[in-house]
């Protein structure tokens, strides 16, 4: 195998040297973690390509192509990326029908005015890696917003072939709850920016059709199960933090139910529970700042089926299983340092993101 160091310029060749990796106990046994690409800088997201390629985003407004030992920047980003605070470039989408469209899909946030959303943007990657051509935004939230926080961000493909995006409230908490506004909601597009006619708002007067589901905080990752089911897990205040399954339609609650509180030690809305407000399947208290979702499929027999999330605030990766939902292993070594995205590789490995570390990571069964 081979280590891929980046150094921060626009273009590079990395050199290739011998990999050196440690092991971690868990409850399927020994795993072994190896560096596949060093020196990012805030890594947010990555995906593979069929070609065994990479690509990686750094928030800052880095969007990296890794193959064949080499690290290159990819031009024809959007030229109106908002690298500030929680915002920059976010999420990456590389859909099943890639190797026949070569389209990629982008989370961003985009200017708006004073302020900025979360949108989302489609190219076509060109054949070395290096390039992005007909750029398009084919969605921004609405309206913008001056806050610097809570983007969410996450985009995923669902198994009907429609768009999924996690939308922050940005901090403006009673948003979640107008239909009228993007905040706080999951959205719901076609992969040319429009609406599906059977969406569950389409119609009603006020709201926005994109809307899938509402009423959440922070979400901050995003997954399909073996089952086609969408979940997401979103950041809660003071303890609260949720893992919810998604259903159409549907008011996850926030702010008017949730199991934290609020930072200053208030209580935060009417308490836990409301008539027409969904229960999340799994919630964590205290928080431990959830970000990034995969459900393994790869041939570890003990983790199939079940799902990982990052931690950002304790530095592990946390296993969920069972029916209901329980987290049920906490994986922690030097490499899990505030994990920001996962994902399982071709090889079946589990690949993750550590921001402290700045490092991309393949977690697989030691030999």
């Amino acid at each position: 195998m081979t280590r891929f160091p980046f150094a921060a310029a626009l273009a590079l060749m990395a050199q290739t040297v011998s990999l050196g990796a440690q092991t971690v106990q868990t409850e399927a046994g020994t795993m072994q973690i190896t560096a596949m690409v060093e020196g990012l800088d805030t890594p947010w997201a990555f995906a593979h390509l069929p070609d065994g390629g990479l690509l990686i985003t750094e928030r800052e407004g880095g969007l990296l192509s890794v193959r064949d030992g080499a690290v290159t920047r990819v031009a024809g980003l959007p030229d109106d990326i908002v690298a500030e605070g929680q915002g920059g470039l976010l999420d990456i989408l590389i859909p099943e029908d890639f190797a026949r469209t070569r389209k990629v899909y982008l989370t961003y946030a985009k200017r708006q005015g004073r302020g900025a959303g979360t949108a989302v943007f489609r190219a076509t990657l060109s054949q070395d890696g290096t390039g992005l051509t007909n750029g398009q935004t084919i969605f921004k939230m609405a309206p913008g917003d001056r806050s610097a926080r809570h983007f969410g961000s996450r985009i995923v493909e669902g198994a009907d072939g429609y768009l999924y995006i996690t939308i922050g409230e940005r901090g403006d908490r009673p948003a979640a709850q107008d239909l009228a506004r993007h905040n706080g909601s999951i959205i719901r597009i076609a992969r040319d920016g429009s609406v599906p006619p059977d969406n569950p708002f389409v119609g009603q007067s006020g709201a926005q059709p994109e809307i899938w589901s509402y009423g959440h905080r922070n979400p901050q990752g995003a997954a399909v199960d073996a089952d086609g089911q969408l979940w997401i897990n979103e950041h809660g205040a003071q303890g609260g933090d949720e893992v919810n399954r998604i259903v159409k339609g549907a008011n996850y609650g926030w702010p008017v139910i949730s199991y934290g509180r609020h930072y200053s030690g208030a209580k935060i809305g009417e308490g836990t529970a409301k008539d027409g407000m969904q229960q999340p399947e799994f919630y964590w208290d205290p928080s431990i700042a959830p970000s990034g979702m995969v459900f393994y499929d790869g041939p570890v027999s003990q983790w199939r089926g079940d799902a990982f999330v990052g931690s950002l605030k304790f530095d592990y990766i946390a296993r969920l299983s069972g029916d209901p939902l329980r987290e049920v292993e906490q994986i922690r070594a030097d490499q899990t340092g505030r994990v920001r995205d996962l994902a399982v590789g071709p090889d079946g490995g589990l690949w993750f993101l550590s921001i402290t570390n700045g490092t991309l990571y393949r977690m697989s069964p030691a030999d």
